[in-house]
């Protein structure tokens, strides 16, 4: 028995019918590479003999009687792999819009909690007989690098590695009573009443380092939440999902890198700016104001455990009002580097540590009436985009023999913003994917298509081209 931390916890509390809390990711195969061929059964099994390897795969939730206190993960004793994999077929031609369009139906329904919290959907029919696959977990589970962390063990160097070493022979895990889980959840309040005290000083402390470096007109500073411009994307959510994907290659993004003279992650959020201003420029939209990106940082540190959410946010200016692309990823490069130095102020872990005091039956119950109320439309967008940066191997892997040729992100929009942008790298390529609420971005191929013109404007400007 484990109990859910209060971040992973929040990512349950916060999910409502229009707001599903489960990350994702579209991989592209190529099974040529699989000894023997392709085959749906093979890829199963190849998943039944890696599950113990993979704990959120294995784990399901219980929740505590009257919600006193988060839930707890437990082996599920009645786990079924039929019911988390699923194979269907792609539209004809079974391209890229194709398969985001299924990926797209995958992410518009929520995962089911009476069960561990995962899904994956085999996808046959794509061009060049290639084989997708949509993963889909819960972000009470993993966050973005425990998410990568997974990769080593459901991907190989190479077609035909070593067969894993079977799991040990073990008992059941005990399902806890509800008498068990209350006596826990007494020692956890407890323990939170306890340290309460320590964390209001060190966040009045935060508060005040945070504001001693905004009065310091030479200091960079980041963006600031609720400063953020109205768009046609930020409002309340409906349940629909619709996804789009983007690549550019690795040495181009590089190239910049050090023509700015700036860092990757700055490029990246370049790029993404660079394609938004296109974007609303063709609908007649930009604002005056710069748009606001939210980006989650991982603060896992050497020896944590991989599983769960170590991760916090900092808020930057994506700088949509400037036409000059140069100049445009400089005042970005300033701007994360004032949103760095105040998440440092900050404190890490800050985030986590207020998570715990999150009361689930009042957190949830706040959730669903800010959704069903529609107020994300009443106020001033919080942020614009979120957008997060994962690094991946630069090394070619194999899923069940086949390689992966590609591999598109997708994480959750959040209420009142209805735009994700996920960045991965993947063996000398860096793949973009676009998660949106369907309503809000009817057109998310417009938005999407835009990334290699945005590439193309930066490079112009560092005299690349």
């Amino acid at each position: 028995m484990e109990r859910l931390t209060g971040l992973d916890a929040a990512f349950l509390y916060l999910e409502n019918p229009t707001n599903h809390m489960h990350v994702a990711m579209t991989m592209v195969l190529d099974p040529s590479t699989v000894p023997g061929g392709y085959t749906f059964d093979n890829v199963k099994e190849f998943i039944r003999g890696r599950l113990h390897l993979v704990p959120p795969f294995r784990r399901r939730l219980v929740e505590v009687p009257l919600n006193l206190a988060h839930p707890v993960w437990i082996e599920d004793p009645d786990f079924d792999l039929d019911f988390h994999i699923r194979r269907i077929g792609c539209p004809a031609p079974g391209g890229r819009r194709e398969l985001g369009e299924m990926a797209g139906q995958i992410a518009s329904t929520p995962l089911d909690r009476s069960r561990p919290l995962w899904e994956l959907w085999i996808i046959e029919g794509l061009k060049q007989d290639r084989i997708g696959v949509v993963t889909k977990v819960h972000h009470s589970a993993i966050d973005g690098a425990s998410g990568a962390d997974l990769l080593v063990h459901l991907f190989d160097l190479e077609p035909s590695p070593p067969t894993p070493d079977p799991p040990p022979e073990r008992e059941l895990e005990h399902i806890p009573t509800d008498l068990e889980l209350l006596a826990h959840a007494a020692v956890s309040r407890f323990r939170k009443t306890v340290a309460l005290p320590k964390l209001i000083g060190e966040t009045a402390q935060a508060i005040n380092r945070v504001v001693q470096g905004r009065r310091d007109p030479e200091k960079r500073v980041g963006a600031a939440p609720l400063g953020a411009p109205p768009t046609s994307w930020c409002g309340p959510l409906s349940p629909n999902r619709t996804v789009g994907f983007a690549r550019v290659p690795l040495d181009d993004v590089r190239a910049l890198k050090t023509a700015f003279d700036c860092t990757v992650n700055d490029v990246v959020l370049g790029l993404c700016a660079g394609t938004l201003r296109s974007y609303m420029l063709d609908r007649n939209e930009l604002p005056d104001d710069p748009l606001v990106a939210a980006c989650p940082v991982s603060v896992r540190t050497d020896g944590q455990a991989s599983g769960g959410n170590k991760v916090s946010a900092m808020f930057t200016t994506l700088d949509t009002h400037l036409a000059d692309p140069a100049e445009r990823i400089r005042a970005i490069q300033a701007c994360t580097v004032g949103a760095k130095e105040e998440h440092l102020a900050v404190g890490a872990d800050m985030l986590q540590n207020w998570a715990e005091y999150a009361a689930p039956n009042t957190f949830n119950l706040a959730s669903r009436l800010y959704s069903s109320w529609g107020l994300a439309g009443t106020h001033r967008p919080i942020h614009n985009v979120i957008i997060s940066n994962v690094p991946g191997p630069s090394f070619p892997l194999y899923y069940a023999g086949a390689e992966m040729v590609a591999a598109y992100p997708m994480g959750p929009v959040m209420e009142g913003v209805g735009l994700n942008i996920t960045v991965f790298s993947y063996h000398g390529s860096i793949d973009f994917g676009f998660m949106v609420d369907g309503e809000l971005v009817p057109d998310v191929w417009n938005m999407a298509d835009r990334v290699k013109d945005a590439l193309t404007e930066l490079q112009a400007a560092a005299g690349l081209t």
